[in-house]
């Protein structure tokens, strides 16, 4: 009895003190983000995943920024559980010749998403703040802020230097041209954004239903 007690009074007061080496490493299981096949989108999840949908948004677009207040955090936790995956595809049509802030947003978007090693709820999150914290018509955030807002959100610190140095990703000019003309195939009467497409069910969803999301993640 007393070799027993000795033993669990060593465990105690020793405790856990080896110190582990290196810096923490993304899930290899868990879904990431990639740039999708034509370019122009950045794909936040699992290719597999049940419920694939299209998200066309304009970073100055303040509508765009209810969407992400309203259902962001659902749409993360879904592309977490792997039941979902969000195309985002930028647009830039709010854009003024003196900052080219949606182009640097949507641009940092594309270099978090260029190596295909972002966790996409980490991207998500990046999403949501670069959305909630808005500057419509002003300079925006600069390089260094999206970089900041990027490792707040968990995204590797090779991709946040990548941001914050400028990197150019993605020809902005290209990339809304060709976005423009997939809104317009999908939705040619109310082309505008944010426009949500349910690539699964081929058909534009309903956002200002509330409970738009939770009805296309429970028909999966």
């Amino acid at each position: 009895m007393l070799a027993v007690l000795t033993g669990l009074t060593l465990l105690v007061g020793v405790g856990c003190t080896k110190q582990i080496q290196g810096s923490a490493q993304p899930d290899p299981n868990a879904p990431l983000t990639q740039v999708s096949d034509d370019g122009y989108g950045l794909i936040a999840g699992f290719p597999e995943a049940p419920v694939q949908i299209e998200i066309f948004a304009e970073p100055q677009c303040s509508h765009c920024a209810d969407l992400q207040r309203d259902v962001g955090d659902d749409l993360r936790h879904y592309i977490g559980l792997g039941q979902l995956a969000v195309t985002y595809r930028p647009m830039t049509f709010l854009e003024t010749a003196d900052y080219h802030y949606s182009e640097r947003v949507s641009n940092a978007l594309f270099v978090a998403a260029s190596e295909g090693n972002s966790p996409a709820v980490d991207f998500q999150s990046f999403v949501e703040d670069l959305w909630a914290d808005q500057d419509p018509s002003g300079r925006g955030p600069s390089d260094d802020e999206m970089a900041e807002k990027a490792r707040a959100a968990g995204l590797p610190d090779d991709v946040a230097q990548r941001i914050a140095d400028g990197e150019g990703a993605v020809d902005a000019v290209e990339m809304d041209a060709a976005n423009y003309d997939l809104l317009y195939l999908v939705d040619p009467v109310n082309t505008g954004t944010p426009t949500v497409y349910d690539l699964t069910n081929d058909e534009v969803v309903d956002i200002y239903d509330d409970d738009w999301l939770d009805k296309l993640m429970s028909s999966a």
